[in-house]
């Protein structure tokens, strides 16, 4: 049998905590291994406990998720994905969240499905969460970002043609299925592309991928 995904929920309410906690236990694949009431709370047990996944509030205390975020997703040998939570799909933080490492985000008025959902995606890493709500989010903040680093813009020059055209499209929000649709390819080929352009540009996920590639200056706000 497939091992349960592992989640740390990290809130400094412990309602929210609780309910979480209840509802993503009651699902047959996710396992609640650890509650953190703030973001120094996060970052230990992402070392101790090694999950799959931080739901990470944004707003705590001792130390915010943008931060405790950062510190989860720095190192090159960590595998665990960050969840943001917020109350506001357009909250300005969660651009910095993005920014420093997330894999996406859940509005906490979320539905048990929709949480559940969230959990699997992003811990998965083979999909952006809620694409029209993020391309949105990435659109707006690459707007805020200044001119594109050289050093991503490098980067860039170590895709094939093709790597390239596919992050595009990943950025765009389009999953592998509309990905080969378009560019009359295999699904496998796309899956294949994919995972070269993660390891190419040493992103964790597709999100990151997208982000990168609004931020090296590839896609250009608008063009969706």
């Amino acid at each position: 049998m497939t091992p349960p995904i592992r989640a740390v929920i990290a809130d400094d309410q412990m309602m929210v905590r609780q309910g979480f906690t209840v509802l993503l236990n009651a699902e047959p694949d996710i396992e609640v291994v650890g509650q953190a009431v703030n973001g120094l709370e996060a970052v230990a047990q992402a070392g101790e406990l090694a999950p799959d996944i931080v739901l990470m509030d944004i707003r705590m205390p001792e130390l915010g998720g943008i931060e405790a975020t950062r510190r989860i997703t720095a190192g090159e040998s960590s595998t665990v994905k960050v969840l943001v939570l917020t109350t506001f799909d357009l909250d300005e933080y969660v651009y910095e969240a993005l920014r420093a490492g997330a894999s996406g985000f859940l509005l906490k008025d979320a539905s048990a499905d929709e949480l559940a959902h969230a959990v699997r995606v992003v811990a998965a890493g083979d999909a952006l969460l809620s694409p029209n709500i993020t391309k949105r989010l990435i659109t707006e903040f690459s707007r805020t970002a200044g001119a594109p680093r050289a050093p991503l813009k490098e980067r860039i020059g170590d895709l094939t043609e093709r790597e390239t055209e596919v992050l595009s499209l990943v950025a765009a929000g389009l999953s592998n299925a509309e990905i080969a649709g378009q560019l009359i390819l295999a699904e496998q080929t796309v899956k294949t592309h994919v995972g070269r352009i993660l390891v190419k540009l040493g992103v964790r996920d597709r999100t990151q991928a997208a982000v990168f590639a609004y931020e090296s200056g590839l896609v250009r706000p608008g063009g969706l």
